[in-house]
């Protein structure tokens, strides 16, 4: 435990070992688009394109409360469906555009989407169906799309900061999949008084517009951090005075006897198939399980990060 009590002292002095705490790094601005067929929005001439780099400027396709990071690899993603584009509107996703198929049977959701788009200053576009089929890549659109931009990270070692308030609280997510899991984790990470949230940059769910739905608005105050390699990134936090906790069916410890609780925490939630793997295993201060029935084998990912963390919030109260 020497090694233990000298990450806490660290903390306590209000100094941290390791890397400086970076600025997100630089943003890549701007569309690339793929394939023979480039879609509308990434089409330099297009109207599409123009309106869509003229509301990234604006600062309308950006999720709130970010200032730094990267974006994710890759194109926009697009929502497709009049009940997909109300609920994303309603769930304020951040969107760059919407696209509307010319001569479209307007019913409640499409006004109600027209309605949301031009009160948030979000382009409005009339597009013909054969360009919408292909901008939705033959998805049933319904007439009706968004264009989400890519999530904008922040750097893992953003979320070591001893200056934010409160004991420090991040969960690290190791194998998890589903958006949904990941959407339902930012939400509880809101609610129970954390800080952050890391996800791998491989092998694992992103924050996409389910995930963003599934937060309930928490995505937009709760960082989410993509890690290149999630152990190091681990490591990082031990050096800077986190405890780092893995949770497991099979646990050193049941939650309710969690003594490190009080401590600056990463709570890391596996799969729910394969829990969490060997290298982030090894690197865990503490392996927590916790007790349940034994008519239930496991509890969902999600499930699990929210019993755990009111836990923590509960003692630290």
């Amino acid at each position: 435990m020497a090694g233990n009590s000298q990450r806490r002292g660290a903390i306590r002095k209000g100094g941290k070992k390791g890397p400086t705490v970076g600025s997100g790094g630089q943003r890549r601005r701007g569309l690339e688009g793929k394939g023979p067929t480039p879609k509308a929005a990434d089409r330099p001439n297009h109207k599409a394109h123009k309106m869509a780099k003229a509301a990234d400027r604006r600062g309308g396709g950006r999720p709130a409360g970010r200032t730094g990071g990267r974006k994710q690899p890759g194109s926009s993603e697009i929502v497709a469906g009049r009940n997909a584009v109300v609920e994303a509107l309603r769930s304020h996703v951040p969107v760059t555009t919407m696209y509307v198929a010319g001569r479209i049977d307007a019913d409640d959701r499409v006004r109600e989407a027209i309605k949301t788009a031009t009160e948030r200053a979000i382009p409005v576009l009339e597009t013909p169906r054969g360009e919408l089929d292909r901008l939705t890549d033959g998805a049933v659109h319904q007439g009706l799309a968004l264009q989400v931009p890519p999530y904008e990270y922040a750097d893992p070692r953003d979320l070591i900061d001893p200056e934010q308030p409160g004991i420090p609280l991040v969960v690290a997510l190791d194998g998890i999949t589903d958006p949904r899991n990941l959407g339902a984790i930012v939400r509880s990470v809101a609610a129970f008084g954390g800080h952050g949230v890391v996800v791998p940059s491989r092998r694992s769910v992103g924050m996409t517009a389910s995930a963003w739905k599934t937060s309930a608005g928490a995505a937009a105050r709760i960082p989410v951090a993509q890690a290149t390699n999630l152990t190091r990134a681990l490591e990082d936090f031990r050096k800077a005075g986190f405890f780092v906790i893995g949770l497991d069916m099979d646990g050193d410890v049941e939650l309710p006897d969690l003594e490190l609780a009080s401590e600056p925490l990463v709570v890391v939630v596996g799969s729910e198939g394969k829990g969490l793997s060997r290298l982030v295993r090894e690197t865990c201060d503490q392996i927590v399980s916790v007790p349940m029935s034994s008519a239930v084998e496991s509890l969902n990912a999600g499930i699990a990060t929210g019993v755990t963390l009111y836990e923590v919030a509960r003692r630290r109260r």
